[in-house]
């Protein structure tokens, strides 16, 4: 019987060692390690056209992964194929004029100094030929300008990203401006995140972060912290912990380096901050 008290006593011990040095690590990861919890913030950008026009072609879909100068959608370039052929047209036809008025000056300018030509009509025809010449600089602008109103009629991919919207289809009339496609970027990405007013004096710009997310808790993502709100606000109600909801806290960007195609706009995330961490000086 004593030899059981003996065992069951010891035991005892064993467990509540063990419970203290567990309390005791858990007291310190709470000590060192602040937690977080937001949401993944993907930039998005409207991509449309800088001139009016029809679409003749819508080249990808909803979904589709875009590389960083495809080419997304086409107008109809034939109006502005003429325009183009107008303006060389204008600078062809000014120029020959010039040509002409140009002899004709040499050719008087030649003649006044035999006291054939008046000085009157040297100054006319100098004052043509002048004016003649501002005709093509003017022409050439012309040229310029349809020319990049015709490569206007081409939109391309600023970025690299994923198509998240296909908002016209091919035969829609467009103004300038008009948004035919919005692409989410697949870089930057960051969480938002939001911290309580105790804690903000454990955090500064720069510092790493750890981010995991529900589906790979055991696969987390780098980042680091790269805004900090300078006023303190109400907790939007899409974050997961209660008790802050009604509480004034401070907003946080936490940018994301290792990103891949599972963080998703909206995406709930946990942020692990190691607070021992110093600042590089």
């Amino acid at each position: 019987m004593m030899k059981n008290k003996k065992v069951f006593l010891t035991l005892v011990l064993i467990l509540g060692g063990a419970a203290f040095w567990y309390y005791q690590i858990q007291n310190n990861d709470d000590d060192t390690t602040l937690t977080l919890y937001g949401n993944v913030d993907i930039r998005d950008v409207s991509l449309g056209f800088r001139v009016f026009g029809r679409i003749e072609k819508m080249l990808h879909e909803e979904g589709a992964s875009i590389k960083k100068g495809d080419l997304l959608a086409t107008l109809d370039k034939r109006p502005y194929l003429d325009e183009v052929q107008i303006a060389k047209a204008e600078i062809e036809q000014a120029t020959v004029a010039f040509d002409n008025a140009d002899r004709t000056y040499k050719r008087k300018k030649k003649l006044a100094g035999q006291k054939f030509v008046s000085t009157q009509d040297l100054d006319d025809i100098f004052s043509k030929r002048a004016e003649l010449k501002t005709k093509i600089v003017a022409a050439k602008a012309k040229l310029q300008n349809t020319q990049t109103s015709l490569n206007d009629t081409e939109v391309f991919s600023p970025s690299e990203g994923t198509i998240l919207t296909r908002v016209k289809e091919e035969g829609a009339i467009v103004n300038p401006g008009d948004s035919v496609y919005v692409l989410a970027l697949s870089t930057p990405i960051w969480i938002r995140a939001y911290v309580h007013e105790k804690d903000l004096g454990r955090l500064y710009q720069g510092m790493k972060a750890s981010i995991t997310t529900d589906s790979r808790p055991d696969d987390p993502y780098r980042g680091h912290i790269g805004f900090i709100s300078p006023t303190a606000e109400f907790t939007p109600k899409t974050v997961e912990t209660p008790e802050l909801r009604t509480q004034l806290v401070y907003r946080l960007r936490i940018i994301v380096k290792n990103t891949d195609k599972y963080l998703r706009q909206g995406m709930p995330v946990t942020v692990h901050l190691d607070t021992t961490q110093q600042p590089a000086s």
